[in-house]
């Protein structure tokens, strides 16, 4: 099952999310997909690299 969301992003920050897709090989949405599973996974957080999220 999927689940549809809306994404507002300023222009800059859609340029170099498509930009970053394109180098990665991947659409928008697969990239899309690819950085929010990294970012909902368990650990270190992208912003806290080794803290343990429970704490924050």
């Amino acid at each position: 099952m999927t689940k549809h969301v809306n994404l507002r992003l300023p222009d800059d920050v859609h340029a170099m999310a498509v930009a970053a897709a394109a180098a990665d090989d991947r659409s928008l949405n697969s990239w899309l997909i690819a950085v929010v599973r990294r970012a909902a996974e368990p650990g270190d957080t992208p912003d806290r690299p080794g803290v343990d999220p429970s704490l924050v």
